[in-house]
């Protein structure tokens, strides 16, 4: 059987581990695989694969998305409730905490009704920083404390025009 390398991201930690795992493998045995090398260490973190919706469990066999190159995530939490703020409204949803800043983006911009124009030149920058997370950064990889994020939908680039 081929083995497969995957990619290991923590919670509030921007690394990425490489970890090599069999092609076709349990949710049992890819936890146990997480532990052996030493990146789950608790059973109280989830472990979720890509952008799905629901974590790993114990028992499931076997796991169908999981090729070379999967991105996998151990976090606590088993939701992201992230709010975004654009001039002055506030709108908030619950994220899985492998998807990416770049669906918190598209999904803000459907709601906020942006047109393309002004979505294109727009970026979601982290409330009360300068911090601007590249568009594929795992929400989950953001969390400081709990399970929510805040972020502002702020123009790229300002140019200010001569007086």
């Amino acid at each position: 059987m081929a083995d497969s390398i995957v990619f290991v991201q923590i919670q509030g930690d921007g690394r990425v581990t490489e970890v090599v795992i069999p092609e076709k493998i349990s949710a049992t045995a890819l936890r146990g695989r997480l532990r052996e090398v030493g990146v789950l260490n608790t059973d109280d973190f989830l472990v979720f694969v890509d952008e799905a919706e629901e974590q790993v469990r114990e028992g499931a066999t076997p796991l169908p998305d999981i090729r070379h190159g999967t991105r996998v995530h151990i976090t606590r939490c088993h939701k992201i409730h992230v709010s975004v703020n654009y001039v002055n409204k506030t709108i908030e949803r619950e994220f899985a905490p492998g998807a990416r800043v770049r669906s918190v983006k598209r999904w803000a911009v459907h709601e906020l009704h942006l047109d393309h124009k002004d979505a294109a030149e727009h970026v979601l920058q982290l409330c009360g920083s300068t911090e601007r997370p590249p568009s594929d950064t795992p929400l989950h990889v953001l969390l400081r404390n709990g399970c929510r994020l805040c972020f502002d939908l702020v123009p790229e680039k300002r140019v200010e025009g001569r007086p």
